[in-house]
């Protein structure tokens, strides 16, 4: 019987699937925790984390009987994956499992955005009618989509778009343009920068590294098409917070959708306050009811494999 330590939230029937066959500690909040996470770390033959616990330095350091890591997502730069693979720690992502959730929030925002007219009700409810400044909002059919990286959730979302009529096109530096995704979804292979300054809309799904990191800075944004919208479900540091807030307070750019930050908590962010046309989530467009149950399932089933 090996030791599971489960330091944020988790479908409770995955846990207790895992429960059944080995010592599990669960505690959503012990990732705030970082002495006893540490702590219990130590004897722990696996950890099952989200985004928020960081598998690097002290704590992987307090791993020592770890040969498992479960990541209830996508993302991997919360963990060495390195560090953990030279140890000879098996890390485990929850891939596809989270991908119609975020797929369907990108599209969400891009209607929302674009026609501009769904922010209104406080106005509204206050006795305000604006009409004739709502008038103006755009359909989503005709317009190009563009996608910065084109994995399995890029390829979900562009199917998804592509039934509401819009265009899609993507870049994927990993990927070649004769690739067979690209044909399958009837999505065009563009460079970065026709994606980016071509498109009514650019949605981003790539992870964070070293060639990603501030990717979107005040250049890029300032070359999108004017009144196009922006929208990042993949990870913070991508994008420039305070370009992106400078070029929607200018009227450069139409509106955007930011659910993941630098910073997570965000902290107050002056340079949001007032900006229009703005929608900030707490990192949660793959994290939805159904979604919650396929990643943690996933990972149980696997994790309970690969401690057989």
């Amino acid at each position: 019987m090996a030791r599971i330590v489960i330091p944020e939230f988790m479908d409770e029937r995955a846990v207790a699937q895992l429960r059944a066959a080995h010592d599990v500690l669960y505690d959503p909040k012990l990732v705030d925790d970082a002495p006893r996470l540490k702590a219990e770390a130590a004897t722990a033959q696996c950890i099952i984390v989200r985004n928020r616990t960081q598998v690097r330095g002290d704590l992987l350091a307090a791993l020592q009987s770890c040969t498992v890591v479960g990541r209830l997502g996508v993302g991997l730069d919360n963990i060495d994956v390195p560090a953990c693979r030279a140890r000879g720690m098996q890390v485990i992502p929850a891939t596809g499992a989270n991908a119609l959730s975020v797929a369907e929030y990108v599209v969400t925002a891009a209607l929302l955005l674009l026609r501009g007219a769904y922010l209104s009700t406080a106005a509204v409810a206050a006795g305000q009618f604006p009409r004739a400044a709502l008038s103006s909002g755009r359909e989503a059919a005709g317009k190009r989509l563009g996608l910065v990286g084109f994995g399995s959730i890029g390829q979900l979302t562009a199917r998804l778009a592509r039934g509401l009529g819009l265009e899609v096109v993507a870049f994927d530096a990993l990927m070649d343009a004769d690739h067979p995704a690209f044909a399958d979804g009837g999505v065009r292979c563009a460079g970065l920068d026709e994606v980016i300054t071509m498109s009514d809309v650019v949605s981003l799904h790539v992870p964070l590294v070293d060639s990603t990191r501030g990717l979107f800075n005040a250049a890029r944004i300032a070359s999108m098409k004017p009144g196009a919208v922006l929208i990042n479900t993949a990870r913070g540091g991508i994008v420039d917070e305070l370009a992106l807030a400078a070029a929607l307070k200018s009227g450069h750019l139409g509106g955007a959708a930011i659910d993941v930050f630098e910073t997570e908590p965000l902290p107050a962010a002056a340079h949001f306050q007032d900006c229009p046309n703005l929608v900030l989530t707490p990192h949660v467009a793959g994290v939805t009811f159904e979604a919650n149950e396929r990643v943690s399932f996933l990972i149980a089933d696997k994790v309970l494999e690969a401690l057989r």
